[in-house]
């Protein structure tokens, strides 16, 4: 048996990935601008005041000013206090989810925001029961060797993922919960859960979305995201509805061929509105149409070092409840980046998943800030070793 070397290096904020964050922030915050831009009301502006005429790049910039307070309370948290009270977290986001069902506003169909007349705004609390779910999760993980080989602690576990998934689910953010399910795959596999539990898992998953495709081709459903499905498989077919977003993205994308058309341009596909929630679920296109191949694959290659920088920390953290965090949040941000990315492109169907750091939208970036920022905690805790003897050993970098 291995033997772990207790060479524990000295915790340090880790900058390189904070600047790669930010980075895609405040690039995020010009698209936003450019796909809210209105020529006739700031055309000729500095960049600043393009940014400051639209109240969605407004906004997120208060959202990357605040964010930096989120970061510092969540580091200087000890990471001891945030494993002994993640289930406050957790029935916290639970008991918000509940009141949302109750009290929540209706948008595009969705009751997924409570509003908040402190901060005249509506919070979506979704975003965050994936942290809460996370957290929950990694520290149920942690208690065994084998987790789920017992029925009570493999019916812990899904009471734990279930129970946020099924307030999620009536709220209709079916976009999330596709997220959720992701992240505890990757999470049980990393925690040693026995492979034919996980294989189980994703023959269950494939077998329900196969039965959801052909129920929607055999019926005349008007379901949604039924019918995002089937556009998918023929966009053409779909064309003014379903297939809209997809046929329109690839267009936008396409047009900014190698380097891009320019930034603010008046006749934009994304400015002129016909990429349907270009600031949002689709402000991919704006990289592509502004910034051409170069851009996309400049902004795929900063998502890549975020994605083997926290993976480079969870292979040297010796705490199973810690690593499995940062697996978490590795997990979580990279289903984002790839959904998003490849639905624009019309290689995955469309969802409302957002584009970490870049999409418009207060409650997914702070999510995905909070998300960092324990990553962050972890790697300033010193709690690091320089043998690791985890399924993430086999990772080579």
């Amino acid at each position: 048996m291995m033997t772990e070397t207790r060479d524990t290096r000295e915790g340090r904020f880790d900058w390189p990935l904070v600047i790669a964050v930010y980075a895609l922030s405040f690039f995020g915050l010009l698209c936003i601008a450019m796909a809210r831009y209105v020529p006739s009301q700031s055309e000729g502006l500095p960049l600043l005041n393009k940014i400051l005429n639209n109240r969605s790049s407004m906004w997120q910039s208060i959202f990357i000013l605040v964010s930096p307070i989120v970061i510092g309370v969540v580091v200087a948290i000890p990471t001891e206090i945030i494993k002994a009270r993640v289930q406050l977290v957790y029935y916290g986001i639970l008991a918000l989810l509940m009141v949302t069902l109750v009290l929540g506003q209706v948008s595009n169909g969705l009751r997924g925001w409570l509003r908040s007349d402190i901060l005249g705004r509506s919070i979506q609390v979704s975003e965050f029961s994936k942290i809460s779910i996370l957290l929950m999760l990694a520290r149920q993980l942690a208690r065994s060797e084998k987790p789920m080989s017992k029925f009570k602690d493999f019916m812990s576990i899904m009471i734990i993922v279930g129970l946020p998934v099924l307030a999620v689910l009536a709220q209709g953010e079916t976009g999330t919960v596709i997220v959720i399910a992701f992240m505890f795959m990757i999470m049980i596999y990393f925690a040693g859960v026995d492979i034919r539990i996980i294989i189980t898992f994703g023959l269950l998953a494939v077998i329900g979305v196969g039965a959801l495709v052909a129920y929607g081709m055999l019926s005349d459903t008007t379901d949604y995201r039924i019918l995002r499905l089937l556009a998918f498989l023929d966009p053409q077919k779909y064309e003014q509805s379903g297939g809209y977003q997809i046929l329109m993205s690839q267009k936008a994308i396409g047009a900014g061929q190698l380097t891009g058309q320019g930034t603010f341009l008046p006749g934009s596909w994304t400015t002129l509105g016909y990429v349907p929630e270009s600031s949002t679920d689709a402000v991919f296109t704006v990289v592509g149409e502004s910034f051409g191949f170069v851009g996309c694959a400049a902004v795929l290659l900063t998502y890549l070092f975020i994605v083997l920088r926290m993976t480079w920390i969870a292979r040297f953290t010796r705490d199973k409840f810690c690593q499995l965090v940062i697996i978490g949040v590795v997990s979580m941000l990279l289903f984002h980046v790839f959904q998003n990315v490849a639905m624009c492109m019309g290689i995955m169907p469309i969802t409302g998943i957002p584009l970490p750091f870049l999409s418009y939208g207060g409650s997914n970036f702070i999510s995905n800030i909070a998300a960092i920022a324990l990553v962050l905690n972890i790697a300033r805790s010193g709690n690091i070793t320089a043998v690791n003897t985890t399924p993430l050993s086999k990772i080579k970098f």
